[in-house]
């Protein structure tokens, strides 16, 4: 493993281009993670209300009640690097249904708090702006390109840390562990996106029963957006471990109301009994934009913007939600 790190920190400083967008970029309102970061100098808050109820119908328990959850995000040093704190935290009620009698008690505490950074190591859209049109070959400006097909992929490493006596975590657990993730996004044409999210959380953690206490995640999401304020998204999200195994679908649309604000809105649900779950949340993002370009000297000895000459409506600007790359405005570049 130290290996392995070695090899990704010493990689880091080959790959450097910028990512800042105009709009704000935001994960919300799925919990899938885009493959690009903020910007540097850009300080993001993301959070909203949910609703949860659970019914397990063999073991006769239901939950119900609701949370938040929520991320800071923060560019700094590199385009490419982002700090992130993320969580999520729930109040319910749990009931006993296995007597005559109903035994309900409150629970609640954090379900997940992390806190990480994460790093784009590819980005396939990095040098769009320099290419040409090939003046000798019709063919060859129109045919299809399979590096396309490539996604943009970040990497992810941070840390958990649960409480003793949670109710949302395996029995015995506390304290910090590791947690790694990789994240691939595509910009397909027409307003469609695509991430892949593979994470492995709490690693080497025991239970109270010397159980291993990790979780593996695997999650899919696929955006499309309608002009030029909203966007629709659906998600799949896997969940395998010895404490809790799930498959997780989402549908939910956000809208765009200003540059630095987004409101959204997704319904959770799942299509087994062990438990039922159904959820219910609102949400918004809001940046504070404090990024500024770097500016270089020019060869006649005056300052310059490090981007003049660039154009800004290319594929170089990167967005989870949004709209055709080679049509949509400068105003609505989302990253959701």
């Amino acid at each position: 493993m130290k290996t392995y790190l070695a090899l990704i920190i010493c990689a880091i400083p080959a790959f450097v281009f910028g990512q800042y967008t105009d709009v704000i970029n935001s994960n919300r309102p799925g919990v899938s993670k885009s493959a690009y970061a903020v910007g540097v100098n850009v300080i993001q808050f993301e959070a909203g209300p949910y609703y949860s109820k659970e019914n397990h119908v063999p073991l006769q328990y239901e939950t119900s009640g609701g949370g938040v959850d929520f991320a800071g995000r923060y560019g700094l040093i590199w385009e490419q690097l982002e700090l992130i704190v993320d969580g999520t935290f729930q109040a319910d009620t749990y009931t006993d249904n296995r007597s005559s009698i109903e035994d309900e008690y409150s629970r609640s505490n954090f379900k997940t708090l992390s806190v990480g950074a994460k790093y784009l190591l590819y980005d396939p859209y990095k040098n769009a702006h320099l290419e040409k049109p090939n003046l000798y070959s019709w063919k060859a400006n129109h045919s299809f390109k399979w590096s396309k097909l490539i996604p943009a992929v970040s990497i992810y490493a941070g840390a958990n840390y649960d409480t003793e006596l949670n109710p949302f975590t395996p029995q015995g657990i506390e304290g910090f562990s590791p947690k790694i993730e990789i994240m691939t996004q595509h910009n397909f044409v027409s307003g469609w996106v695509l991430i892949m999210n593979l994470s492995k959380n709490r690693i080497g953690m025991k239970d109270s029963s010397d159980q291993d206490a990790s979780d593996l995640q695997y999650i899919f999401t696929l955006t499309h957006s309608f002009g030029k304020k909203w966007v629709a998204f659906g998600e799949y999200q896997g969940i395998k471990s010895n404490f809790y195994a799930d498959d997780l679908f989402r549908l939910g649309g956000a809208y765009l109301v200003s540059k630095n604000l987004q409101l959204d809105t997704a319904v959770t649900f799942n299509v087994k009994d062990t438990p039922t779950v159904f959820g219910l949340n609102f949400g918004a993002s809001y940046r504070i934009d404090l990024h500024k370009d770097k500016e270089i000297e020019a060869s006649n000895g005056f300052p310059t913007n490090k981007n003049q000459g660039k154009n800004k409506n290319t594929e170089s600007e990167y967005y989870k939600f949004g709209e055709d790359l080679d049509t949509a405005p400068t105003e609505y570049k989302m990253d959701i």
